[in-house]
């Protein structure tokens, strides 16, 4: 069994839902060597969130952050508003959402589906860069 982790930075995204799986990919070349395991994934943020979802129609992410904006709007009366008034709606929709994903993989590849993706939910107007955690585990070829 091997385990491989470690730090992705992420450029600073508007607020919406961004495809990065190539980006998780080509930060980890020794993805390549696992035969079978697990990727994970996780955000060190309590403002932005991971999610697998589709990734060939750009109407999809458009419509998650319409969605998720209508779930938790900007003008409840929400108490912790010493940030910004896109704030806490940030945290509710993260904690919705989730901090982490994790995908099989096989023969060097990540096991997603034919239309799926790895997203990073930004909630925040300017959340900044995003830091991500990758931990690979499992089993690597001989060689």
């Amino acid at each position: 069994m091997a385990w491989l982790q470690q730090e992705i930075r992420l450029a600073p995204r508007r607020r919406g839902c961004h495809l990065v799986t190539r980006e998780v990919v080509e930060a980890v070349p020794e993805l390549g060597r696992f035969q079978v395991g697990l990727l994970h994934v996780f955000i060190r943020h309590t403002s932005a969130s991971l999610s697998i979802n589709e990734n060939a129609d750009p109407d999809v992410p458009r419509d998650l952050a319409m969605a998720l904006d209508a779930i938790a709007p900007e003008d409840l009366p929400y108490t912790h508003t010493c940030e910004g008034p896109d704030d806490m709606p940030a945290h509710v929709k993260a904690s919705m959402m989730g901090s982490s994903v994790t995908v099989p993989i096989r023969d060097g590849r990540l096991c997603l589906g034919t239309w799926q993706g790895i997203y990073l939910c930004e909630h925040r107007d300017r959340g900044g860069s995003r830091s991500l955690v990758v931990t690979v585990q499992g089993e690597t070829s001989a060689g």
